[in-house]
């Protein structure tokens, strides 16, 4: 409602200050044309006498003299354009924001398809209005900006969209909706480049904060509904961030993926871990086994612990694991399944490289095939 009284004070006053100026000049006949301008600059030669000069500067002020004139007549005008914007601001979070894209629609439409701008003294007042309508908006983007970035993380969070994310989104669509229409975004652009900045930073900060839930996890799971949100919004000034928030989000899920796959089959990745240590510190391949720690006796004792039927129970317990922390709305479940079942049987392949390398001959082998494991995960997901 505020914006639409702003938007009728607008209208009405173009015509008012016209229709007030044309009396000034006409009544005080303060209406000389550029014509008797040019006529009074040939007649003063070049070597102007400085009754001309005082002459000259009288034509030259009837312009400032009507602004002047329109000035005191509208002294309030100013005054309370200024209150009623600070009200505007007041009633709404990004109130701000409405009054900037209602004075730029108005001066662009007044300066855009008008020939002669009404008054100089019109001029002035919508231009002061219009730079305390940007210094607003920044001053709200700058609050928003810290709130953001200082929001704390609810202390029982196990998983899903932190509040800033949340309120990024709220903001970016209240304001798509506010300049659909609208001819100028030069202020809204830098904005949204610096509130992403702050989003961006707020869930790097989870890095250092105590979550129940796995930090990865909850970054990968942000940075994906942000890539997802920015793809929908198909934002120009954005797409950096949306590439950006696309590389964290594939980071995080590696992350994510690497740490919790190690769980089912912990022993044998801290085995076949210590073996390639060997290798790299200049042990030959072939003398391994011969190392107290990796002898053949080891490696069978640790691979009796995974038969098949323990290897695929842990994966079904790995698997309501992460179903029950990640957030259903996401739909990240597939695809981190999928990541992690590609990243099992990379490892896999690499225990058996390492079997035939450095165990050669010993007819030493895993409980399970690789058959097996694509079973295991193939029902497992079909479950």
């Amino acid at each position: 409602v505020s914006m639409q009284v702003l938007e009728q004070v607008l209208r009405e006053l173009q015509p008012l200050c016209t229709a007030e100026q044309h009396f000034i000049e006409n009544f005080f006949q303060l209406n000389q044309d550029a014509a008797d301008l040019q006529v009074l600059e040939l007649a003063m030669g070049p070597c102007p006498s400085p009754f001309h000069c005082l002459l000259f500067s009288c034509f030259l002020r009837l312009e400032e003299r009507t602004a002047w004139l329109l000035s005191e007549i509208f002294s309030c005008l100013e005054p309370e354009l200024r209150g009623f914007l600070d009200v505007c601001n007041k009633v709404h979070p990004f109130g701000s924001l409405q009054v900037l894209v209602t004075l730029n629609d108005s001066i662009f439409e007044t300066w855009g398809f008008s020939s002669a701008f009404p008054s100089s003294f019109l001029n002035t007042v919508l231009g002061n209005m219009l730079l305390l309508a940007k210094s607003s908006f920044n001053k709200c983007i700058g609050t928003l900006c810290k709130e953001i970035e200082e929001v704390k993380m609810p202390s029982k969070m196990k998983g899903g969209i932190l509040p800033s994310v949340s309120h990024f989104e709220e903001f970016v669509d209240f304001s798509e909706e506010m300049f659909r229409t609208a001819r100028r975004r030069g202020e809204l652009d830098k904005a949204y480049l610096r509130l992403a900045s702050s989003v961006f930073s707020s869930i790097n900060s989870l890095s250092s904060a105590n979550l129940k839930g796995n930090k990865d996890m909850v970054m990968m799971e942000n940075f994906h509904h942000i890539h997802c949100f920015l793809c929908q919004k198909k934002i120009d000034c954005l797409e950096s961030k949306k590439g950006e928030a696309k590389q964290r989000y594939s980071e995080h899920m590696e992350k994510y993926v690497i740490k919790y796959l190690g769980q089912p089959l912990e022993k044998l990745n801290h085995f076949f871990e210590g073996v390639k240590a060997r290798v790299a510190q200049g042990v030959k391949e072939e003398e391994v086994s011969f190392q107290l720690a990796y002898s053949k006796q080891e490696l069978r004792k640790v691979i009796e612990k995974y038969p098949g039927k323990e290897v695929k129970r842990a994966l079904e317990t790995l698997y309501k694991k992460i179903h029950k922390y990640l957030s259903p709305e996401e739909n990240l479940l597939p695809v981190v399944w999928h990541a992690m079942e590609q990243e099992f049987l990379r490892q896999y392949r690499e225990f058996e490289d390492l079997i035939q390398r450095c165990y050669a001959g010993s007819g030493i082998a895993m409980d399970f095939s690789m058959e097996d494991l694509l079973s295991y995960f193939n029902s497992i997901t079909l479950s």
